[in-house]
């Protein structure tokens, strides 16, 4: 059986850490583990160069890169790895993230970044373990549970609300 590969979360200020920490918590539904890291693409950019070049060595399969503020750590991470890297735009107060989402989305050709809504980390915790369920049987089995879970809890708010229409 092959060991399930870790996801690195980099952010670029701790002070993202309370937007980060729903893709910890997503990863840590389908048992996947992570390490998280504060690294600057401005402020430590030889270390996150260091850090997504050793990343597939290192056991990591995808990289989630969490930035507001225009800062551009999703795009420095993936023009130095091979490894898929997803893209947390983070709120900051002057353009309320629209400029991290930019940042994100609009990537040179041959290095691509996904990226995920403004402050979506739980999406991109959901989506790196969707790109390592491709490989991983475990991961894929727990994800198509959590899809199950999700559809019946919608199709009883569906039932609680036709029930709720008929009193109006």
């Amino acid at each position: 059986m092959l060991e399930t590969k870790k996801v690195g979360i980099v952010m670029g200020s701790d002070s993202d850490f309370p937007v980060v920490r729903k893709a910890a918590e997503a990863l840590k539904e389908f048992g996947i583990p992570f390490e998280m890291r504060v690294l600057s693409a401005h402020r430590s950019p030889k270390e996150v160069a260091e850090f997504a070049q050793n990343a597939r060595a290192n056991g990591f399969g995808v990289i989630i890169a969490a930035a507001g503020m225009a800062a551009h750590l999703a795009g420095a991470v993936a023009g130095n790895t091979t490894l898929p890297v997803i893209a947390i735009p983070v709120k900051a107060k002057a353009l309320e993230g629209v400029d991290a989402l930019l940042s994100s989305v609009m990537m040179p050709p041959g290095v691509p970044v996904a990226t995920v809504g403004i402050d979506a980390a739980a999406n991109a915790g959901y989506l790196a373990a969707e790109i390592l369920s491709v490989s991983d049987a475990e991961i894929a089995d727990k994800l198509l549970a959590f899809k199950k879970k999700q559809n019946e809890k919608n199709l009883a708010a569906d039932a609680k609300m036709q029930e709720t229409a008929k009193e109006i």
